[in-house]
């Protein structure tokens, strides 16, 4: 394995992102089926309330999705994407012309448009490049800070993807390979995301939070993404709705164990996770 240089912050449209201290995304859906409701905004007035709210909780990102990539969801045109994402970036650049943007996008197009015509802050992309394979080229060129998740399969099939030689070895594999590449088109900023949900059993996604710390070989600052999602309502026969208590436990056992970005749907709770967890000294 091709180890880098250790990188523990990132340059976003010129603002040095130090991650000696965790930081926050919010998630602000544009769509009308992802998987909890709570985070959907589809007007203009759901959507300055739901980003004011976030910035004032203390988020250092908000990040925009126009296509719900939960596990069986229904696909979106790219067109459709576009128009969504239009519609939330136009609203969020004029009220919030400061905030740091990230577009949760496997699309190239919908990348570039949303850098170039509204100055969206960095790229959020479930398949590391694997469902566009102009993607890399684009972040290349856009000089942007790039989160790369590991999955496998679709957002559609993704479910039936869950077999590996060894759980682990093979998801720091594919993130090498995919930082060498990036590297050699002279992408500098580049954020893991292990993929909580995607391509992975309730017992597999367990074993990834447990082994979480052994990402740090890769050099790049790691997302957690875990916010209410299966893992923690399914295995706690509950529902996304009342799954913030379990998500918090979660957050906090990630923060120890290395995440420097928590993305979660309820901001507040995740800064005092991180507030906690420096006060006691259990940031790694």
């Amino acid at each position: 394995m091709n180890i880098i240089a250790q990188k523990k912050s990132i340059n976003c449209k010129g603002q040095i992102i130090d991650f000696s201290v965790p930081k926050i995304m919010g998630i602000v859906n544009i769509t009308p089926d992802s998987f909890f409701q709570n985070s959907r905004c589809n007007s203009e007035k759901e959507i300055i309330s739901r980003v004011s709210q976030m910035i004032s909780d203390g988020a250092n990102f908000i990040d925009i999705g126009a296509y719900s990539t939960r596990p069986g969801c229904d696909f979106v045109s790219e067109d459709d994407e576009i128009c969504r994402i239009k519609f939330a970036l136009n609203i969020i650049s004029k009220e919030f012309p400061n905030a740091l943007i990230s577009i949760d996008t496997y699309r190239s197009k919908v990348a570039k448009i949303s850098v170039e015509e509204y100055g969206a802050s960095l790229i959020n992309d479930i398949s590391a490049g694997q469902l566009d394979n102009e993607m890399f080229n684009t972040i290349a060129n856009l000089k942007i800070p790039y989160i790369a998740m590991h999955m496998q399969g679709n957002p559609q099939n993704m479910n039936k993807f869950i077999n590996y030689n060894n759980f682990i070895k093979d998801i720091i594999e594919y993130f090498s390979d995919k930082i060498n590449h990036l590297k050699n088109l002279g992408v500098n900023d580049i954020i893991i995301d292990p993929g909580f949900g995607f391509s992975k059993t309730i017992d597999q996604n367990y074993e990834l939070l447990n082994n979480l710390s052994e990402f740090k070989i890769l050099e790049c600052p790691i997302l957690v993404g875990i916010s209410r999602k299966s893992m923690i309502y399914k295995f706690l026969e509950t529902s996304p709705e009342n799954s913030l208590n379990g998500t918090s436990i979660l957050n906090t056992i990630s923060v120890i164990k290395g995440a420097d970005i928590l993305r979660v749907h309820d901001v507040k709770q995740a800064y005092e996770v991180v507030k906690l967890c420096k006060k006691t000294g259990l940031l790694l």
